[in-house]
């Protein structure tokens, strides 16, 4: 996460920083989209159905966060590299963990406010005198919330570390490193590489016994181990991250196939989406020869939409812009705090007699701006950002440096 590395040099950097920014802020639209999917109430509240909205919330879905796990253990091995493991563990603690156990109470505090308020708005104003009581909260049951994201990172962040330990004590020549440095680039200079990383997340989801198609990766958002699928498909995707950094030959090779990529990622989540067919996203899959192929496609896209925005990226967005290097900065605030500005968005405009369409891009730009107008008020120039993104920015540049740059 290069929100939380000061230095960001090389054009590969910028282009992965821009990746990583746009994952994390799909996470704005993606939960936007969600009061408006068909079928049975899943959300704050339901709101107007729209199989367009849901077919982009599917899409979006699809691919975000396994491209943010494959950029994390990226920036996470570069990190060691550069600080060494007592440093990396100093800079997780502090930019991982402690965001996790500060925010938590406060996000879980609005996301009670929302449903309470979402409860009320759906049932005339009042709130209901029905409604069942909440589940008791256990270790298997802790609402993690969306911030799951930096509990799942601390786990591979470990399981890296521990790895990495083994390794050096036993592979004392580094011949086994060499090996799997190899194993790397003949697999990155073919196109069947998405293919190869697809198998695991396959393997979990075809064996998945109760899985909601619709959503993909199941979402480890509650207890504290997370589910089988969640950790095949994500555990690959940051130990691929992980092994990628250590070649920088390897980012190259990527750039290469791109356009295959997104062509293949396009056809493979239509397919998908015929699989699914009019299937509510609240139905499980039925299991069987159907879930396996589904499970087949559905993992081949995730990587196939992985690889090739990747190497767009590469292609396309390796100089620093202005505009995404401040969304860059301010993605990590943003994600962490938008689920209760996005769910309290989605009750006011429930009553709203406009279409889903309308309503869901009300819904993400009224949060966008609130969101980045808090990022900029309360964290940018602040001891927040310092914390959050490891350095505080002043209101105004000193005016030496104004003068250098006209100079």
């Amino acid at each position: 996460m290069t929100a939380l590395i000061q230095d960001r040099p090389g054009a590969r950097l910028h282009a992965l920083d821009a990746l990583r920014a746009g994952a994390l802020m799909l996470g704005v639209t993606f939960h936007a989209s969600l009061s408006f999917l068909p079928g049975p109430q899943i959300w704050v509240v339901r709101d107007v159905p729209s199989e367009a909205v849901a077919t982009f919330g599917f899409v979006a879905h699809l691919f975000r966060m396994t491209l943010f796990f494959v950029i994390a253990g990226y920036f996470g091995r570069l990190l060691v590299e550069r600080r060494g493991t007592a440093g990396f563990v100093r800079n997780r603690a502090t930019r991982i963990l402690a965001p996790l156990l500060a925010f938590w109470p406060l996000v879980t505090a609005g996301l009670v406010a929302c449903f309470v308020w979402g409860s009320a708005a759906m049932n005339g104003g009042v709130l209901p005198t029905n409604a069942p009581p909440p589940p008791p909260i256990t270790l298997a049951s802790f609402p993690l919330t969306h911030l799951w994201f930096l509990y799942v990172l601390l786990i591979f962040y470990a399981a890296a570390l521990a790895v990495r330990g083994l390794a050096g004590a036993v592979d004392r020549s580094r011949r086994a490193g060499g090996a799997i440095d190899a194993a790397m680039r003949a697999l990155m200079a073919s196109p069947i590489a998405p293919a190869v990383l697809a198998a695991p997340l396959a393997i979990a989801l075809a064996a998945q016994p109760i899985w909601f198609g619709w959503g993909g990766i199941p979402t480890p958002d509650t207890g504290f181990v997370p589910n089988a699928a969640a950790l095949a498909g994500y555990g690959t995707a940051f130990a691929f991250g992980w092994m990628m950094q250590r070649q920088a030959v390897l980012l190259d090779l990527m750039k290469r196939w791109w356009p295959i990529h997104l062509a293949a990622a396009g056809a493979l989540t239509l397919a998908c989406l015929v699989l699914l067919g009019a299937t509510s996203p609240v139905v499980k899959m039925a299991g069987g020869t159907h879930q396996t192929v589904y499970a087949l496609c559905y993992a081949l896209a995730v990587w196939s939409w992985t690889f090739g925005l990747i190497g767009a990226a590469l292609r396309f967005l390796t100089r620093e812009r202005p505009a995404v290097r401040y969304l860059a900065d301010a993605s990590y605030w943003i994600y962490i705090v938008h689920l209760p500005v996005v769910m309290a968005m989605q009750v006011l405009v429930f009553a709203l007699p406009l279409p889903a369409l309308v309503k869901w891009m009300l819904v993400v730009a009224a949060s966008s701006l609130i969101l980045i107008a808090s990022y900029h008020l309360l964290v940018r120039h602040s001891w927040i950002g310092a914390w959050l993104n490891g350095r505080r920015l002043p209101w105004r540049r000193p005016a030496a440096a104004l003068e250098m740059q006209t100079a």
